[in-house]
Parts: C-alpha cells; sequence; structure tokens
C-alpha cells in the first residue's frame, strides 16, 4: 500500500493477538485507519486477511484497530480531551498563535509558518495537515479556500480554514465540495467548526 505522498504504509499488526475467522462481514469493519509515518496523512485501508487452501479467510488482529466484537457494558472508557483554553484575540498574531493552539489541542505537532505565503491571511502548516487562518473582517470568499485546496492539494495534506468572521454562502458551498474542514474564531476565541468534517475532527482529534 503506498501513501498519497508516496511513501509505503502498512498496518501495524498486534503480534500478541490471535488471528479470527471471518465468518460475518460488516462493511465498518473491514477497514482500518493507519497514519503514515512520512507526512502523517491519516487513511482508511482495507482490514489484512489471510486467505486458507480450504476457503476460510483469517483476519490478522492489528493494533489500534475497532474491536470486532462490541464491548461490554463494564468496559472503561478512555479519558476525555480536556477542554480547550482560548487566549484573547486581539490582532492577527493572536489569531494565528490561537489557531496554532487549537492545532496543537488536536493532536498535530511541528506546527510552523507555511511554506507558502496564502494569498490571504496566515498559513500554518503541521505535519499531514495545512491551515490558513483569515484575521479580516469580510468573510471568507470561494477564492480563499480555493487557493488554499491547491496548495494542500500540491503537498498531499488535508487543509483546514479558520476565519475571523465566517464564510460567504458560495465559499461554504465550495469547500464542502472540495473537503475543506471550516471554523470559524467566534466572539469566544475557540475554533467553532461550521462543516461536518470539521466537527469530526473536532470531535475525534488528529
Amino acid at each position: 500500500m503506498a501513501c498519497a505522498c508516496g511513501a509505503p504504509v502498512a498496518p501495524p499488526l498486534d503480534r500478541h493477538a490471535a488471528a479470527t475467522t471471518g465468518t460475518h462481514r460488516v462493511w465498518d469493519e473491514e477497514w482500518v485507519a493507519v497514519r503514515c509515518a512520512a507526512c502523517g496523512r491519516r487513511n482508511q485501508w482495507p482490514r489484512p486477511e489471510l486467505g486458507c487452501p480450504c476457503g476460510t479467510a483469517l483476519r490478522i488482529p492489528v493494533r489500534g484497530a475497532p474491536a470486532l466484537v462490541h464491548p461490554s457494558p463494564e468496559a472503561v472508557c478512555p479519558a476525555p480531551r480536556h477542554a480547550f483554553q482560548p487566549m484573547a484575540i486581539r490582532t492577527a498574531r493572536d489569531a494565528a498563535m490561537t489557531v496554532a493552539l487549537y492545532l496543537r489541542w488536536l493532536g498535530y505537532r511541528d506546527i510552523r509558518r507555511a511554506d507558502q505565503r496564502p494569498p490571504s491571511g496566515i498559513g500554518l502548516a503541521a505535519r499531514g495537515v495545512l491551515a490558513q487562518v483569515d484575521p479580516t473582517v469580510r468573510p471568507a470568499s470561494p477564492r480563499d479556500v480555493e487557493c488554499l485546496w491547491l496548495t494542500a492539494m500540491t503537498e498531499s495534506v488535508d487543509c483546514v480554514c479558520f476565519s475571523l468572521s465566517g464564510y460567504a454562502d458560495d465559499a461554504r458551498a465550495r469547500a464542502d465540495a472540495l473537503g475543506i474542514l471550516l471554523l470559524v474564531l467566534g466572539l469566544t476565541s475557540t475554533p467553532r467548526p461550521v462543516n461536518d468534517p470539521a466537527h469530526t475532527l473536532h470531535t475525534t482529534g488528529a
């Protein structure tokens, strides 16, 4: 298997667990999330299997993959992440710093200024993601989100847009079509998701 960046990827096998027979298939259980060690991008890949000459399919256990059985009610849930602690936004630098803190809260590391400066706003980058911070008083336009998407495509990373003043209707429609994550830096200075991909990232983290 190969990532979009070209680096080979492989699911981390669990050598301490036994293989199971795949007698009943469920679509959600046929995929595992694998993160690329080169660029940090996370994608879904088919769960590894081994075919026996007798016709039985053996599911090979993978570390970090979703469980093949439903957990019991007594199972302990992982501790929730602590709430994001925003900072007051008074300047464009404050907005960029808030976004950098938010990306770190989501789980991104090595956050830095983007190599390519966006046509407007401030560009930030981390492993597997490119973010644009628009601190202006006008709603972001379709051109703003399209330029971010084009830059992210050349680097094979996800893209996230943060706006202080929201998004024009046609910009939101264009972002949804391109799969761009949209968030607003509201009055509380806490980034607020405004489309489904952004809600998912905010809930699950990077």
